[in-house]
């Protein structure tokens, strides 16, 4: 591991209070999906929605706070933000982690906005470690963001019910170079341009602007707001990663791990988002992991790239994660994007 550690100094989270329940999903699918289908093929019993001051970038500054608190750090010591917050927000256009620097009070820092769905968080790790080596004057550097894309979730679309799960929350994390403790190790990401449009927002953007939309959309849209997030292209997309995604990833895994001088045999928690169970029990069978070994996130649903905290918050919570363990912290986002970090938590030796 050298002398030049990047650890993680610790974490933060806001989670809303409002929920929808699986029943809730159910009654939104008008009776194509019951509750007990969703709790057992989805894999969620529940799942955080946005409330009325949940916006996107607040609930960025709410998490950031909560990692300032949790931590004791000086938000003046914080030298960079990358922000990993999503492109829907309170206002288009707006540079997210500066507006959180401001709110938090980090007026040393400069801020930056990096985006790859919901590989984002172990994106903006390599992204941190690599820049804290680059660069002396950057010590101190807060991950931090927010997400609810889904808002565009349309219940009665099937070819979107992988996103049912879709919630909302905010996360942050502190780095810190010289940090003896949570160590970053290895990194690998692998991107796949084939699926780049294959999923996405169908309206509001360029090629179809509100403006622009027939009378009969638009009076939709009023009624029930832009629940437009689609599989364009649903035949494609499905073959496409039955091909590659389950390989792609565990290249990830095994690449993260042989850059950290590791293999699987030294793994001992999965940090991983949520996804059917059915693959979850499969992965960890592959990596040869047990459930005690995990959190799958069924309280919570999936909230993109905030799953890793949460990750994080009920492995220490709930027992799991320990001082001493080999923790992979895996993602995968549209795009398509898999991605997989070391962390060795608790204190080096």
């Amino acid at each position: 591991m050298g002398k030049d550690y990047v650890g993680i100094v610790g974490y933060g989270l806001y989670i809303p209070s409002t929920y929808m329940t699986s029943e809730d999903i159910a009654k939104a699918t008008n009776g194509a999906w019951t509750a007990d289908a969703v709790e057992k093929k989805l894999g969620f019993k529940k799942k955080p929605i946005p409330g009325p001051d949940d916006g996107t970038q607040e609930m960025g500054v709410k998490a950031g706070l909560d990692a300032l608190n949790r931590t004791g750090i000086d938000p003046k010591d914080i030298d960079l933000i990358l922000c990993i917050g999503e492109e829907w927000k309170e206002y288009p256009l707006t540079t997210s982690g500066i507006y959180i620097q401001e709110k938090i009070g980090a007026k040393n820092a400069w801020s930056i906005d990096i985006q790859q769905r919901c590989n984002t968080t172990v994106a903006a790790m390599k992204m941190a470690k690599d820049m804290i080596y680059a660069d002396p004057e950057i010590n101190t550097v807060m991950i931090v963001g927010g997400y609810r894309n889904g808002d565009f979730i349309d219940y009665t679309d099937p070819d979107v019910s992988f996103m049912y799960n879709l919630g909302a929350g905010g996360g942050a994390m502190i780095l810190q170079r010289n940090y003896k403790k949570n160590v970053i190790l290895g990194t690998h990401i692998i991107t796949d341009g084939s699926m780049a449009r294959d999923a996405g927002v169908l309206y509001g953007g360029t090629v179809n602007p509100i403006e622009s939309l027939p009378d009969n959309i638009l009076a939709e849209l009023r009624k029930k707001g832009n629940k437009s997030l689609k599989v364009f292209n649903p035949e494609h997309m499905k073959n496409r990663l039955n091909e590659v995604s389950m390989q792609n990833w565990f290249k990830c895994i095994d690449k993260a791990l042989e850059k950290s001088g590791m293999t699987r045999k030294d793994l001992s928690f999965l940090n991983v988002l949520h996804f059917k169970y059915s693959m979850y029990k499969y992965m960890l069978d592959e990596l040869g992991l047990t459930e005690n070994q995990s959190v799958y996130l069924s309280e919570y649903g999936h909230i993109g790239q905030i799953d890793q905290f949460i990750s994080i918050y009920e492995g220490e919570k709930q027992g799991k994660l320990k001082d001493g363990d080999v923790m992979a912290i895996i993602a995968a986002g549209i795009g398509y994007v898999w991605g997989a970090s070391i962390v060795k938590w608790g204190q080096v030796k």
